[in-house]
C-alpha cells in the first residue's frame, strides 16, 4: 500500500532516543531564535488581537460596522486573529477534538491503514512530511489530511472508523465552518471598500471553495530546542482556521520577531491566506508563521484551509484596488501556478532569516 516507508515521528518520540535524527536539527540561522514555548509564551509584547464576532450579527448596523472595521485592522496589521463568540458550540469543539486525539492515540500500525503515499499523489490520509528540499530537513509532525468540504467531493472512504463519530463530527464541524468563512469574507470585502459577496466569489463560492482539514499531531521532542513542528511559511489558502488542544507552539513573524500565540479558552484562530493578500492587493497579510515543539506535552492541532480551485480561477489583484499609486503588487496566477512558485522560489532563495 505505501510507497517509500517513511518513519514517523511518533515512533522516534516513543523510542526513548535522547538525540533526534539530523534531518529534524534546524539549520543554525533558525537555532538562534528557538525559545523554550512555555517561557516564549509568558513573554510581554505584541499579542495576536481577539475578535468578539458575537457583534457580527447584532441588529444595530453600528456594532456590525465597528465588528467589520475590528476585523479588517487585524487583518491588515497581523492577518492573524482569536475569534471568540464565533458561533460554533465548544460542546462540537470538544467531540472534533476528542476524537482526533481518540484516533491519534491507536497504535503506529492501525494508522498506518490510513497511510498516504505521497509520491503517487495520494495526499489525503496519514502521512509525515517528505524532505522536498534539497537540504532534506524533516519537521517534527505526523499528520492526517483530507478535504472535508464541499460534502459531495469528500471521500469517505479515508475517514478514520476509529473512534466512530469522527465522521459526524468533523462533518459537522466543517459545515458550521463554511458558514462562518462566508462570514467572515464578506466583512473583509466590505472593508475593502467592495461588496460583501466579492471575496467569497472570488475564492470559488460554496461550490468550489475546498475546506481541506490537517490534524497536525506534535509529539514529545527529545531536543525541542533543535527542531521545528513546522517550519516558517506563510498559507496558501484564502482563510486557515485552526483549533488545538491548548498546547502552545504556534509562533508568528511579527514586526521583525518571533511572538508565541498564547492560548486562548474556546477562541479559533483565524490566518489570512496568501489567496486573499493578493485579491486584496497585499492590504491584508498573510503572515509568516512556524510551530515550536517541547519536551512535556503532545500538541495537537486542527487546521483547516479554505483554498481556491487549482485552476479554474485567475488570481490577481482586484482591479479595484489597483491604482497608479498602488499598482497591483502581484502577477496573475492560478492557484496551482502560486503553489508551484512558492514551492520552486523557496528551494531558490531559502526562508527568511
Amino acid at each position: 500500500m505505501m510507497g517509500t516507508v517513511v518513519p514517523r515521528v511518533e515512533s522516534l518520540a516513543s523510542s526513548g532516543m535522547k538525540h533526534i535524527p539530523k534531518e529534524y536539527v534546524r539549520p543554525q540561522e533558525e537555532l538562534d531564535n528557538i525559545g523554550n514555548v512555555f517561557e516564549e509564551e509568558k513573554k510581554e509584547g505584541p499579542q495576536v488581537p481577539t475578535i468578539d464576532l458575537g457583534e457580527i450579527d447584532s441588529p444595530s448596523e453600528v456594532v456590525r460596522g465597528k465588528c467589520r472595521e475590528k476585523l479588517k485592522k487585524a487583518a491588515e496589521e497581523w492577518g492573524v486573529m482569536n475569534l471568540v463568540n464565533h458561533g460554533i458550540p465548544e460542546e462540537l469543539l470538544n467531540r472534533l477534538r476528542k476524537a482526533g486525539e481518540t484516533f491519534f492515540s491507536l497504535p503506529i500500525e492501525e494508522k498506518e491503514k490510513y497511510a498516504n503515499d505521497q509520491a503517487s499523489g495520494k495526499i489525503q490520509g496519514y502521512g509525515s512530511k517528505l524532505a522536498n528540499n534539497a537540504s532534506g530537513q524533516l519537521e517534527w509532525e505526523d499528520y492526517f489530511f483530507h478535504l472535508v468540504y464541499p460534502e459531495e467531493k469528500r471521500d469517505l472512504s479515508i475517514w478514520p472508523t476509529k473512534p466512530s463519530d469522527y465522521t459526524e463530527a468533523t462533518s459537522e464541524y466543517a459545515r458550521r465552518l463554511r458558514r462562518l468563512a462566508t462570514k467572515i469574507l464578506e466583512a473583509l470585502s466590505v472593508g475593502l471598500g467592495l461588496e460583501g459577496g466579492r471575496l467569497e466569489k472570488e475564492v470559488g463560492g460554496m461550490e468550489e471553495l475546498l475546506l481541506q482539514l490537517k490534524i497536525n499531531y506534535y509529539p514529545i521532542c527529545p531536543q525541542p530546542e533543535l527542531a521545528l513542528g513546522v517550519e516558517a511559511h506563510t498559507d496558501i489558502s484564502s482563510l486557515t482556521f485552526l483549533l488545538h488542544n491548548m498546547v502552545p507552539g504556534l509562533q508568528l513573524f511579527y514586526e521583525g520577531k518571533w511572538i508565541t500565540a498564547k492560548c486562548v479558552p474556546n477562541s479559533i484562530l483565524m490566518h489570512v491566506g496568501d489567496t486573499i493578500e493578493i485579491l486584496s492587493n497585499g492590504k491584508y497579510k498573510s503572515i509568516l508563521h512556524r510551530g515550536l515543539v517541547n519536551k512535556e506535552k503532545v500538541r495537537i492541532s486542527w487546521a483547516v484551509f479554505c483554498e481556491p480551485p487549482k485552476e479554474k480561477i485567475i488570481l490577481q489583484p482586484l482591479p479595484e484596488l489597483v491604482t497608479e499609486k498602488d499598482p497591483a503588487r502581484f502577477p496573475p496566477r492560478t492557484f496551482a501556478q502560486h503553489i508551484h512558485h512558492k514551492l520552486f522560489r523557496k528551494d531558490e532563495e531559502g526562508l527568511p532569516k
